[in-house]
């Protein structure tokens, strides 16, 4: 078994999200909670970059000493979180779902508390079949109903 092999053994399962932020109104008010899950060691920035989508929808990366210009985010710890996972074709995947004149954070990120677990299954012959995400929407929707059916 080569070492990249059991480097990779050791990996949590990667998500990424993308959150736009409307009328390129950032508060930074969710930055202090993705430090802190972070520090508690429950996951892994691999990268994080913001983009804008501007009125005539073409899309440019923004920098994060842009987004702390007038004093009120300090993003100094993101400074130059990225691993390369992240291409122009993501960017451009990503801008597709926001609207004009809306700014955006794409994050991705490896869930640290999974790792041991999948390690673990792995070698126990397990394998992933399929994997996936209820939208909190949706969740609360199938929760109404079903109360609604009591």
């Amino acid at each position: 078994m080569s070492d990249e092999f059991e480097e990779v053994g050791e990996v949590g399962p990667i998500d990424y999200l993308v959150v736009e932020f409307p009328g390129n109104r950032m508060t930074g008010e969710g930055f202090p909670i993705l430090v802190d899950l972070v520090d508690r060691g429950l996951i892994r920035i691999l990268d994080l970059m913001f983009v804008r989508k501007d009125d005539d929808g073409s899309v440019t990366g923004v920098e994060i000493a842009d987004l702390t210009d007038d004093g009120k985010l300090d993003l100094a710890v993101f400074e130059g979180v990225s691993s390369g996972l992240l291409g122009q074709d993501d960017i451009e995947e990503a801008a597709t779902a926001l609207e004009p004149g809306s700014s955006a954070g794409i994050l991705v990120y490896e869930n640290l508390w999974a790792a041991p677990f999948a390690a673990t299954l792995r070698r126990g012959g397990a394998r992933m079949v399929a994997s996936g995400r209820i939208p909190v929407p949706a969740l609360v929707a199938a929760l109404d109903a079903t109360e609604a059916a009591h």
